[in-house]
């Protein structure tokens, strides 16, 4: 018997196949057939049914009956073709599988061919969807139009209103002496900032006194924004909106107008600016003795960046040692309590990912010209530690002192996951010790052991990253809960303002309470809606600047068609090797153009073996591939082994993008089922 009832929950598609899930807010998901989508896309909150029968622990099967709110207002994607007097428009995003119709008058002067963001103006009964071209980004190959098109798809806002323009402009250039009211004068002391060479928007300055008994006095000073963002300003309210700056490898979208984020707020050197200090005393043995918060000015002396710092304090430079002179006894002070910090994170169980990040070179018109292998030196580590600190510490007051806050939290990963987890790198050898259980969760030291035991073998990198897939995603709420990742009690983000709302926002609240104005309800509601929405925005910066990586990986790759490179096997799967070069650009070896013998992916050892000849490649195997395709629409890198190797591969590979994409037909149901499924 098939039940009324109905579940809500937002509707998220494959982008492989022609089926979807509706991920309800506190159940399982339900699984929703391509013929039962009815008029949903990818987005939509929706209202589902279970299918009789199928409401078992582990699979639900159900159809879509009503689209409560839509998903996609705007949607990004190549005119390619004209039919029946409309033009047709299919989307870059491969969850949606809908293609979207323009009509004549409607089209502005795009043409087939060309990239469009288009925003829909019609959900027609029929299943069809209407949509009025609001930009025309060139065409289709063009690499500006699709970062473009990622940065419209992900609703990143990327001009100022012309209010918060206004408000700006009024804000002056220079701290005035009325600013200094009420502040800790520290412009005295030796304070700098240490940040990458290319940073323009300084957040955080550093100081270390050590005290006699050996105790470190730790002082973390962060650009006070909110002196000159008022709360409910324009200036405010779009910050809010935006949540977060965004770093891509052309631009910086940033969260504050450039007067502000590079200008009055940063942290300039031989500057007087505002700050909100944090002193932290630190004992010889790591303890966190007590600290200190307070509103400050501060004179940063120096405008140091990783690069020097490490050439200081890794090889000691000596040109580098003379210039900085008046610095070494603090850096070098630093560096021990950085190595202090972080024995402590890593005995309470502190989970840390060493994932080496891809720096991307464009030139003046944006185009890719190098992919360097990131490094985190020991001035990356330094400052690190420094910011979890003084994150920490803020969050313990916060929660003591029982404020209205944005904490940021990680929830411990769910039991389904972290089984799973522990079935994958059984094949590694590895174990999880312990009974683990709804009533014996897994801890995060048992998850630090296994990064500890596959470190500097080869499938390490497998083994990390399968890890971080299984555990939950970190968030901003009003409440704390916790870190798991980092084995803190107590975290949030406190550090960067300028690019970061809930940054903003705490300082708002931690200078209403050390001031003696907070009152009792105020903030509560600010606090929950800034997590929310500033959770939202995250996801979607990271969407963006994910995704932008991965097309600027694929269109430098595409000037080397043909050309050969050492490459190591970081995963295999049933249909061929995943290979990374040195520079972390990652592409798949299909299993078809494996020519030289039969191959069978054994799940057990994770390696291939060949029938006739036994030949075997498993993880971290070092080889020699071949690039054969570079796909910039589908952000798509295969390659061969170079002994495989033949032109006529690249020819076969490269397919006019149309031919590539097949995407799904989503018609009107004609099945018994779809027809009783239909919307309502």
């Amino acid at each position: 018997m098939e039940t009324n009832e109905t579940i809500q929950g937002k509707l998220v598609c494959s982008a492989k196949g022609f089926f979807g899930f509706v991920v309800p807010d506190s159940d399982d998901d339900i699984f929703i057939a391509g013929e039962n989508l009815a008029s949903a896309l990818n987005g939509d909150t929706v209202l589902a049914r279970v299918l009789p029968g199928s409401d078992t622990s582990r699979h639900r099967e159900g159809y879509v009956v009503k689209v409560l709110e839509r998903g996609n207002k705007t949607i990004v994607g190549v005119i390619y073709k004209e039919k029946e007097g409309v033009l047709l428009l299919r989307p870059d995003n491969r969850q949606i599988y809908n293609k979207i119709k323009i009509r004549p008058d409607d089209a502005m002067n795009a043409k087939i061919g060309m990239r469009a963001a288009a925003e829909i103006t019609q959900y027609h009964p029929d299943g069809g969807i209407f949509g009025r071209v609001t930009a025309v980004l060139g065409s289709e190959d063009s690499l500006k139009g699709c970062v473009e098109g990622i940065i419209i798809e992900n609703k990143i806002k990327t001009k100022f209103n012309e209010e918060t323009l206004a408000e700006a402009d009024k804000i002056p250039e220079t701290v005035r002496p009325d600013d200094l009211s009420g502040r800790t004068d520290l412009r005295s002391q030796l304070i700098f900032t240490i940040d990458g060479d290319d940073a323009r928007d300084f957040d955080d300055a550093v100081s270390l006194d050590v005290l006699d008994n050996g105790s470190y006095i730790l002082g973390v000073h962060i650009a006070d924004v909110t002196h000159y963002v008022k709360s409910s300003s324009p200036l405010d309210s779009e910050a809010f909106e935006r949540g977060t700056s965004v770093y891509l490898a052309d631009r910086v979208i940033p969260m504050l107008p450039i007067k502000l984020s590079n200008g009055i707020c940063s942290l300039n050197p031989n500057t007087d600016r505002l700050t909100l200090s944090v002193f932290i005393e630190i004992s010889s043995t790591g303890e966190v003795l007590g600290h200190r918060l307070e509103e400050s000015v501060i004179c940063s002396r120096e405008r140091m960046t990783y690069n020097n710092v490490n050439a200081i304090l890794e090889r000691g430079d000596e040109t580098l040692c003379k210039r900085y002179a008046h610095l070494l006894p603090t850096l070098r002070g630093m560096e021990r309590l950085a190595a202090l910090l972080h024995e402590k994170r890593v005995k309470r169980g502190a989970v840390d990912f060493d994932f080496p990040e891809a720096e991307i070179v464009v030139d003046k018109n944006g185009e890719p010209v190098e992919i360097l292998k990131g490094r985190r030196g020991v001035s990356n580590r330094m400052i690190e530690e420094f910011m979890l600190l003084a994150n920490e510490t803020v969050a313990e007051y916060a929660y003591w002192s029982e404020l209205p806050f944005v904490y940021r939290v990680h929830e411990p990963p769910s039991l389904e996951k972290i089984q799973a987890f522990g079935d994958f790198i059984k094949s590694f050898g590895l174990t999880l010790k312990g009974k683990i259980d709804e009533d014996n969760p897994i801890r995060s030291k048992e998850l630090q052991k296994i990064l500890e035991q596959v470190s500097g073998r080869p499938e390490e990198r497998l083994v990390a990253s399968t890890m971080l897939r299984s555990m939950m995603k970190a968030e901003y709420r009003p409440h704390n809960l916790g870190h798991f990742g980092l084995a803190a009690k107590y975290y949030c983000h406190f550090t960067s303002p300028i690019r970061r709302y809930p940054d903003l926002a705490i300082h708002r609240i931690l200078k209403e309470f050390i001031n003696g104005r907070l009152k009792d309800g105020q903030f509560a509601s600010f606090a929950a809606e800034a997590a929310q929405n500033s959770t939202e925005r995250e996801a979607a910066a990271e969407h963006t600047e994910r995704d932008t990586d991965d097309l600027m990986k694929t269109a430098y790759m595409a000037k080397f068609l043909g050309s050969s490179f050492d490459a190591v096997i970081a995963n295999i799967t049933g249909f061929g090797m995943f290979v990374e070069l040195e520079n972390t650009v990652q592409g798949l070896i299909r299993l078809e153009n494996m020519t030289d013998d039969y191959y069978e992916f054994d799940e057990n050892s994770r390696c291939l073996y060949g029938r006739r000849r036994g030949k075997t490649y498993k993880i971290g195997d070092p080889v020699r591939v071949t690039l054969i395709k570079a796909d910039i629409l589908l952000r798509q890198i295969d390659f061969v082994l170079e002994e495989h190797f033949s032109p006529k591969m690249i020819k076969r590979a490269k397919k006019p993008a149309k031919k590539i994409i097949k995407r799904a037909k989503v018609k009107r149901a004609k099945s018994r089922k779809g027809k009783r499924h239909g919307t309502i």
